[in-house]
Order: C-alpha cells, then structure tokens, then sequence
C-alpha cells in the first residue's frame, strides 16, 4: 500500500515552505484553529486527487500574493519501491501532474493511484445540504476505484452541457437533441448500476460502524434514489422535452440522484443529534474506507481532522480502538487539544510521530 514518506509544499494555503517526513503508523498534527492544521491534510489529499477536499474555488488554494503552488510527495509504493509525485497549479488554471518526473497524459489518469479517505468537520454539508454534496461523495470513491465510472460521468456531463446549451435556444434542433438522450441514456445505465452496487455494498458496513462507534443506540441506513428505477433516461428525457424547454435546462438525469441518510428510518438531519449525525458520518467514511481497501486489496490514506469535534470520549475511545487495528494502514490525525490525542494515541501505539503546527510552520516534537 502507498504510504507518504516526504512531503514538500509551497504556497498551499497558509504554508509557503515545508518539508516534513511522516511516520508509516500513525501521524499526529496539534495546535491552536486556524494554525493550518487542515491545509496540511488538504494538501495530502490534492496530491492523491489532484484537488482540494473542500468544494471550494481553486483560487483560495494560492497563498496569499503567490501565482502558484505546489505538492510533492515521495511514497513507498505497494511493491516496495518508491516514488514521487508533484502537483503543480498556476493561477492562470494550468495544473500539472508528475509521476517520477513523467507527466500524466490527463489529470485523471492520476486518480485512483494514491487511494485515499478524509474525515472532515465539512461532511456535515452531506446531511444539511442539498444531494449534490452527497452525489459528490459517492462520485469521488467509484471515480477513485473505477476508472470507467469516472469516465462515463465526465462523457456524460459534457453532453449534459451540451443540451443545456441547446435548451436555452429559441428552437433547439430535435433530431440532434435526440442524439444527445439516446448517448445520455446509454452513458447513464452504468453510472445507476456502479451507484447501486456501491450503495448495497456500503449500507450494512455503515451499520456495523454505527453499530461499534455508538454502542447499538440507533440503526442507520442509506438509500439510494434515482428517477432511473421507473425508466430508461431516454424515456424519461422524452416526455420531459416540453418542461426542459421551458425551464431551459434538464430537469431529469443521474444528476438529480440523491442517497437519503436514515436513523430509525427517518432523515438523519431532521432527527439527529449533532453527536449522531457526526457518529454517522464518520461511519460513512469508514465504510467507505473497507469498501476502498477491499477493492484496491490493500489500505488507503486515511485522513482525520478534527474528528474528536463532537463525539464523546466514549466514541473517541471506539473510534481510536477500530482505527489502531491492524486493517488500518497510515493515518493522519489532526486535534486543537494535544493532551487528549497524545492520552488516546500512546495507548494504542508507539509508532506514531507527533507535529506542531503555528501559522503554516509545522515542528515535529
């Protein structure tokens, strides 16, 4: 499995020079808000999926007054070997992937390569936000594990632009509209299949953790939903031509799928706690974490900021249990309150390193 050995970045965020080696196990980052603490995950997590974490504008990645930044990380890969990875990113929109000093024919091809998994405080938009946070959850783990999935969506997003465009006309050409749905149509029968599959394989795994994290307090669950289980998109785009018309966009497709979050089979962001809601999301991620490992048939990065927010020491104390075991490969950790992750962590492990973090600046104690 690729485990992080060195990483070197410049311009990231609030970081504008460091270097900093890792231990395999585990890697704990302490210090006060707002320090950089999570730019230094985000920027572990560029590297594997060539963009931020957080759905935010890429221009928020530049440091303050720079032009460009970038990432490298030397891995040792799952043969044994090493090798080094750089990411590059100018304000212009240019961004650049290397492998060995060989550049990536496409971004994408990257993806997959460097598996990996991040628990942050932002997943709270999967529960109180709208489907496309969710949709883009479950997006970013099959583009990770299938490089088909990922390439139908892209092909399938472009023609969705496509007929957006033609839908804002005047009087959009029909015939070509119709080679545009039946080429959707095709593009999105295994988009809705790789979804189910996902879903079907991840809904008892989530339970399980919930079940470990929370003590058998609630049972959880996930459904997926789609307009795709009472017809074929070419129908459904057909009979829904007159109202697109109108609205002057698409209003049916595997772009409206949406993944309903249940806790004793009601919405979880209507009756969860803010403890439950984070226990299940962290339970989401972990499942995802097994789902990746068992396709991949070894461990992701995994990364955990700020995931102590929220849960009790009781949870913490399953949480830490289920993380330490051996299933588990490297692991970052990022906590305001040193004490407490150093009290749970030494317990568990002696292979761990230990950083600090001040205003992007991170020292290893």
């Amino acid at each position: 499995m690729p485990v992080l050995e060195k990483i070197v970045i410049s311009d990231f965020r609030n970081i504008q020079l460091q270097e900093l080696d890792f231990s395999p196990n585990v890697n704990c980052i302490s210090g006060n808000n707002g320090e950089g603490k999570t730019n230094l995950l985000d920027a572990i997590h560029y590297l594997s999926m060539t963009k931020s974490a957080f759905s935010t504008s890429e221009k928020f990645n530049f440091r303050h007054g720079t032009e460009e930044f970038s990432i490298a990380g030397t891995y040792r890969m799952e043969n044994g070997l090493t090798s080094r990875f750089a990411l590059k990113m100018s304000a212009k929109g240019e961004k650049k992937v290397k492998r060995d000093d060989k550049q990536y024919g496409r971004v994408s091809e990257h993806i997959g390569v460097l598996p990996v998994v991040m628990v942050s405080p932002s997943d709270i938009s999967m529960v109180s936000e709208s489907g496309e946070e969710r949709r883009r959850f479950v997006n970013s783990v099959l583009s990770q594990m299938d490089s088909g999935y990922m390439s139908a969506l892209q092909q399938y997003n472009r023609l969705l632009m496509q007929r957006n465009k033609m839908l804002k006309e005047s009087d959009p050409d029909r015939s070509l509209l119709e080679v545009i749905d039946m080429r959707m149509s095709a593009l999105a029968e295994p988009i809705c299949k790789a979804r189910k599959k996902f879903v079907d394989e991840l809904r008892p795994v989530v339970a399980e953790y919930y079940r470990a994290l929370s003590g058998d307090s609630e049972t959880v669950d996930v459904i997926y939903e789609s307009e795709l289980s009472k017809a074929s998109l070419e129908s459904l785009l057909m009979s829904s031509y007159e109202k697109d018309r109108v609205l002057k966009y698409t209003s049916c497709g595997v772009q409206r799928d949406d993944f309903a979050f249940l806790m004793n089979g009601h919405p979880i962001r209507r009756y969860g706690s803010q403890g439950q809601q984070k226990s299940f999301l962290v339970s989401l991620k972990f499942a995802q974490y097994d789902i990746m490992k068992k396709c991949y048939g070894f461990a992701p990065l995994l990364l955990l900021d700020d995931v102590f927010d929220k849960l009790d020491m009781g949870r913490i104390s399953n949480l830490l249990q289920m993380t330490a075991s051996s299933d588990f490969g490297q692991i970052f950790i990022t906590d305001s309150n040193k004490v407490r992750m150093a009290s749970i962590v030494d317990k568990l492990t002696r292979d761990r390193a230990y950083y600090d973090t001040s205003a992007g600046t991170f020292t290893r104690l």
